[in-house]
């Protein structure tokens, strides 16, 4: 009995250890990773491991994982534009590296190729298409500038290993100098528009007083004529047409009392 039972420990032991050698030569690959297996003797092989639970031979044999999903990173580049005005400006990539060329980026650029990689080239292609433009051109012409930095900078990091599923400019802005003068023709616009409205205004109202005067002297030549046409009569027609607007005005008041003609108005006073 105690024969069995030690050899049930030692088959127990012997399981245990071949378990443990077993798990030690597996490892696995999460879902949107890739994995390069570095050999002490043969150095990076070139197959890249897909996902999954895969063996490798412990000690001599170690796997780098890389993770191939798409990844955002922001890059601020200080630079200058063609009339010499200073351009602070901020991309946002979005990048993942070339599941077939990781051997080839692990053994050029490690695993923080990112880190290598992005700040050089943007830096680089951004200092270039900029210097192309006025600074008042990487204002109206922002899409044309966006459009040349994805061109070169896709183009530059294909050359890495890398790819770029997206490029967009997040940051944009100048020197004080630049700002400051922006500001001040602003300013200088919005008081010549003051002015034009002025002078605009002063026109129209001569304009105004043109035909108001001429109208006065229309009306002036029309009554000479009526006089000398109608004589007295049109000065006693006029006459009683203001007699007849005044009495209207004065029948409508609550003031004014009439009485009737020929009598003392000094009614029931008593006598002194």
């Amino acid at each position: 009995m105690a024969q069995a039972f030690v050899r049930l420990s030692q088959l127990g032991i012997g399981l245990a250890t071949v378990g443990a050698v077993v798990n030690s030569a597996l490892f696995n690959v999460d879902g949107g990773f890739r994995a390069v297996i570095f050999d002490r003797f043969k150095g990076v092989k070139q197959d890249v491991i897909g996902e999954g639970t895969h063996f490798f031979i412990p000690w001599v044999q170690r796997p780098i994982l890389f993770d191939i999903r798409s990844r955002a990173r922001n890059v601020p580049v200080m630079t200058g534009s063609k009339d010499l005005q200073n351009v602070n400006i901020t991309l946002r990539i979005l990048f993942r590296p070339i599941s077939d060329q990781l051997p080839r980026i692990y053994t050029i650029l490690g695993e923080d190729y990112a880190e290598r990689v992005l700040p050089s080239i943007t830096t680089e292609v951004l200092k270039a298409v900029v210097a192309q433009f006025d600074a008042g051109e990487l204002i109206t012409q922002r899409e044309l500038v966006s459009q040349k930095v994805t061109e070169d900078l896709m183009e530059r990091a294909s050359q890495f290993g890398v790819i770029l599923d997206d490029i967009s400019i997040t940051h944009l802005t100048f020197g004080k100098e630049f700002t400051q003068a922006v500001e001040l023709k602003q300013v200088a616009q919005q008081e010549a528009e003051r002015a034009r409205f002025l002078v605009e205004k002063a026109e129209q109202q001569k304009k105004a007083a043109v035909i108001s005067a001429e109208g006065d002297a229309q009306a002036a030549i029309l009554l000479a004529k009526s006089f000398g046409d109608a004589g007295e009569g049109l000065v006693e027609l006029r006459r009683i047409e203001a007699a007849e607007d005044i009495a209207y005005q004065l029948s409508r008041s609550r003031q004014v009392s009439y009485l009737p003609s020929g009598q003392n108005i000094l009614l029931n006073l008593p006598a002194q």
